[in-house]
């Protein structure tokens, strides 16, 4: 009887260790990949969360210019927002702005210290805030309104509808129509814009 033959060991090329290398380096790929992805997504929260800070703390700008045309402010009187008051950080005339609607005075401060006065700006020295504002009359000159040259809202009373009857009575003047435009500075470089337009309080 002839013995079985004797096989030869076989020798381990390392495919095993290969496929795992490449899996790990698979796996490493992925694990950075979501580190990444998730530092994006807190940069990207905090940063609406300053922004919407921002846009809070900008609303001070609107209870200032509200109080100045308020009963008893300084703009409230007859005739007294026919001339420019940087004191006030008011401007009679309608200001430059760039494409996006933005003032020009809020953009460059050597404009901003033509139309208004940096003291007004109020400040969060705690939270590193700045907020500065212009309001601007939207007329084409100072003087006397009228409504050839300004913008003027029409009345919560003046109740139209159709065609007919607006080509048949134009909605007289009413209100006259003022623009505040707010920039807001924060901590990291953030900044944010706001506009909104109002009539005097009645």
């Amino acid at each position: 009887m002839n013995p079985l033959p004797h096989s030869k060991p076989r020798r381990d090329r390392g495919i095993v260790l290969l496929v795992c290398l490449i899996v790990l380096v698979v796996l490493m790929a992925g694990a950075v990949a979501v580190v990444r992805s998730m530092n994006t997504t807190l940069t990207s929260a905090g940063n609406l969360a300053f922004k919407r800070d921002l846009v809070n703390q900008g609303e001070q700008a609107a209870v200032k210019a509200l109080a100045l045309f308020g009963t008893g402010g300084s703009l409230s009187a007859s005739g007294a927002d026919t001339t420019n008051a940087p004191q006030f950080n008011y401007s009679a005339i309608r200001l430059d702005t760039n494409d996006q609607g933005i003032p020009l005075a809020l953009l460059k401060d050597a404009t901003f210290d033509t139309v208004a006065q940096a003291s007004n700006n109020i400040t969060r020295d705690a939270d590193k805030v700045i907020v500065r504002y212009v309001i601007d009359r939207l007329c084409n000159s100072t003087g006397a309104a009228s409504k050839s040259n300004c913008v003027y809202a029409p009345a919560t009373t003046d109740v139209r509808g159709g065609s007919v009857q607006e080509s048949a009575r134009p909605p007289p003047p009413k209100s006259l129509v003022y623009r505040l435009s707010v920039r807001v500075d924060g901590p990291r470089n953030t900044q944010v814009f706001l506009q909104s337009s109002f009539t005097k309080p009645e």
